[in-house]
C-alpha cells in the first residue's frame, strides 16, 4: 500500500513539475497584394474588382499583443485536442462539454483567439474579419470558471461572442469602420452589449463591416473599411461577396471564429452575409432589440439581430439580448421567451406562401418541396409590383439627423466630427487613405434638403407599400413567406416585418444560398420555429472547405 501511493504521489510530482513548452510566437506580417489585385481586376462582378485587400491602418501584432503570454502555452496540438469539442458545436453542446469537465470557458476562449491567429496571419486563408478583441477576455473567461454553476445548457453564460463594430463597448473603440471613428473609446456599452454581460457573455471582440453600415460610397465593394480593409468570403476568397453591412459578423460565424456574433440591419445588412456565409441571421422587428449604442443610418429601421450557426443558438441569443430600453423611443416591453420548452420541429399545420417568380430557382423550388412533404402547406403567391420611390431619401434624412445625436449623447467626447458634412470634410483630406471608393451617399446626404415633414410622408407611403406586398400573410392566415437570401429584405424593412434566413444549399460554384422567412410583426418566435423545423429536414451547412 505504501509503496502504491508513493507511486501515485511520484506520478503527480511529475506531471505538476511538467511546464508546457512554451509556443513560437506567431506574427502577422504585410504581403505583396499588388498581383492578387491586378488578377481581381478580373472579376465580372465590378463592386467584387478590389483596390486593397489589407488594411492600412490596422496592426493585428497590436491587436493580439494581450494574449502573448497565454497563447505561448497553448499548442497546435491542444487546438487539435478540442476541435472536436467545439468546431461546429451548438451552445447547449458546449455548454453540455464544459458541465462535463472536457473543456472550459477559458480553453474555449483560448481556443477561437488561437484560431483566429492561426487563419488570420495566413496570406492565403485570411479573412479580415476581425478589427479589436477585448484584451481582458481570458481573465474574464477564468471568472466564469469560477461561476460555471451560473450556467445552463441554454445560455450565453461564457460564450464568447463577437460585435459588429457600430456597437459600442466600452473594452474597445467603436469605429463603423471609418477613420473618423478611429478613436471612438465610449463610456458606455449599448444596451444589448450591457444585456450580454448581465446574462454572463464574453465579449470576444469586434469585427469588421461595409464601412458606415454601407450607406458611404456607392457601388464599392461589400465588406470593406478604411479600418478592417477587405473582408473574404471563407467559401470562396474574393470570389464570393461576403454580403453587407454585417459581413464581418457572418464570416467570422461561418469560420467558427467565435461562438456567435451580432449583426446590424436597416435593410438587409443581416440577411444579405448570413445568407452568403451560411449562418442564421434574425432580423426582429423594430422595438424588439434596443438600438441605444449603436452608430446608426435610420432611427425608423435600425436593428440589431443574432447571426450563429444554428436556429438553436439563435433563440438562446435573442433572449439574452432582450429587455426593454427606456432611452430607445421605439424600444417595446415585451414578454416572448424565444427558446422557453424548446422549439417546435413540427411543420404540419404550418402555412407558408411561396413566391411564384422565385419557383424557376431549382434550390429554391427544392427546398419548398421538402417543407411540402414534411406536412406544410404551401400557397402560391403572385405579389403586386412594389415601389422603393423614396427609400434614398428616408436613409438620407434619418442619418443626417440620427448621426449627430449618436456622435453628441453616446460617442467619446474628443470624437470632433459632429455631423455628415464634417465626416465628408474629414475624408477629403486624405481620400486615398480615407475614402478610397469615394463618398457618394454621405455626399447626396449633404445635398438632400427633404423636410421632416415631406419625410413622414415618404415613410408613410413605403410602409404601406411593404405591407401591400406582404399583404398574403394576413389575407391568406400565413405564418412566413419564402423568400431567397436578402431578396426581399428591404421590402420587409419598410414595412417593419421580421426576417429568419437559414441556410438551404449552395450553388454549383460552391456559393452559398439560405432561404429566408418572412413574418408578421412580432413573430420572432414562430419564426424561429419553422426555421429550426426547416433546419432539422435539411441539415445542408457546411464548414467552408479550407477552414476546417
Amino acid at each position: 500500500m505504501r509503496n502504491l501511493l508513493f507511486t501515485a504521489f511520484s506520478i503527480l510530482m511529475f506531471f505538476s513539475c511538467q511546464k508546457k513548452e512554451k509556443q513560437p510566437d506567431i506574427l502577422f506580417k504585410k504581403y505583396d497584394e499588388t498581383a492578387a489585385l491586378k488578377q481581381q481586376q478580373n472579376h465580372p462582378k465590378k463592386r467584387m474588382q478590389f483596390k486593397l485587400f489589407q488594411s492600412k491602418v490596422l496592426d493585428m501584432n497590436a491587436v493580439f499583443k494581450p494574449f502573448h503570454e497565454d497563447l505561448a502555452y497553448f499548442s497546435e496540438e491542444d487546438y487539435q485536442s478540442l476541435k472536436p469539442l467545439i468546431l461546429e458545436q451548438n451552445i447547449p453542446s458546449l455548454q453540455k462539454n464544459i458541465k462535463e469537465g472536457k473543456l472550459t470557458y477559458e480553453k474555449l476562449t483560448l481556443f477561437y483567439l488561437y484560431r483566429i491567429r492561426k487563419f488570420e496571419s495566413d496570406s492565403t486563408k485570411s479573412l479580415n474579419s476581425i478589427i479589436a478583441l477585448n484584451s481582458d477576455v481570458i481573465k474574464e473567461a477564468r471568472k466564469r470558471d469560477e461561476n460555471k454553476n451560473k450556467a445552463t445548457d441554454f445560455s450565453l453564460y461564457g460564450m464568447p461572442i463577437l460585435l459588429k463594430d457600430n456597437i459600442n463597448t466600452k473594452e474597445m473603440p467603436t469605429t463603423a469602420g471609418a477613420l473618423a471613428l478611429q478613436r471612438n473609446y465610449t463610456k458606455n456599452d449599448a444596451f444589448i452589449v450591457e444585456k450580454l454581460k448581465e446574462n454572463g457573455a464574453l465579449i470576444l471582440g469586434k469585427v469588421n463591416l461595409s464601412e458606415w453600415a454601407y450607406f458611404f460610397c456607392s457601388g464599392c465593394p461589400l465588406g470593406y473599411s478604411a479600418i478592417g480593409g477587405q473582408t473574404l468570403n471563407p467559401y470562396g476568397r474574393a470570389e464570393f461577396e461576403t454580403g453587407g453591412s454585417s459581413a464581418g459578423s457572418g464570416v467570422a460565424v461561418a469560420a467558427n471564429f467565435a461562438v456567435a456574433a451580432v449583426g446590424t440591419e436597416t435593410a438587409g445588412s443581416i440577411t444579405s452575409p448570413s445568407s452568403q456565409n451560411s449562418v442564421v441571421g434574425l432580423k426582429p422587428t423594430i422595438g424588439v432589440l434596443s438600438r441605444t449604442g449603436i452608430v446608426p443610418i435610420s432611427s425608423t429601421l435600425d436593428t440589431p439581430g443574432p447571426m450563429t450557426k444554428s436556429v438553436v443558438d439563435n433563440a438562446i441569443f435573442m433572449n439574452a439580448m432582450r429587455g426593454f430600453d427606456k432611452n430607445d423611443t421605439a424600444s417595446k416591453q415585451l414578454k416572448e421567451d424565444y427558446f422557453k420548452n424548446g422549439l417546435d420541429i413540427k411543420l404540419e399545420g404550418k402555412r407558408l406562401g411561396v413566391l411564384k417568380p422565385l419557383l424557376g430557382d431549382s434550390i429554391y423550388a427544392q427546398n419548398v418541396d421538402k417543407l411540402k412533404k414534411a406536412g406544410a402547406t404551401i400557397v402560391e403567391i403572385t405579389p403586386p409590383k412594389f415601389s422603393y420611390k423614396g427609400f434614398i431619401t428616408l436613409l438620407n434624412i434619418d442619418m443626417k439627423h440620427d448621426l449627430p445625436k449618436y456622435l453628441s449623447d453616446q460617442a467619446d467626447k474628443s470624437i470632433y466630427i459632429k455631423d455628415i458634412e464634417s465626416v465628408v470634410k474629414f475624408n477629403k483630406k486624405d481620400s486615398l487613405l480615407r475614402a478610397p471608393y469615394g463618398q457618394q451617399l454621405f455626399e447626396g446626404i449633404v445635398n438632400d434638403d427633404t423636410t421632416l415633414e415631406e419625410l413622414e410622408i415618404v415613410k408613410g407611403n413605403l410602409k404601406a407599400e411593404g405591407e401591400k406586398f406582404l399583404q398574403a400573410l394576413k389575407k391568406d392566415n400565413l405564418d412566413a413567406i419564402l423568400s431567397i437570401n436578402n431578396y426581399h429584405s428591404g421590402i420587409a424593412a419598410v414595412a417593419k416585418y421580421p426576417t429568419l434566413t437559414v441556410p438551404m444549399g449552395y450553388k454549383k460554384s460552391g456559393e452559398p444560398v439560405s432561404l429566408t422567412f418572412v413574418g408578421l410583426p412580432f413573430s420572432e418566435r414562430k419564426l424561429l420555429e419553422i426555421g429550426y423545423a426547416f433546419e432539422k429536414i435539411t441539415k445542408v451547412r457546411q464548414l467552408p472547405e479550407n477552414y476546417n
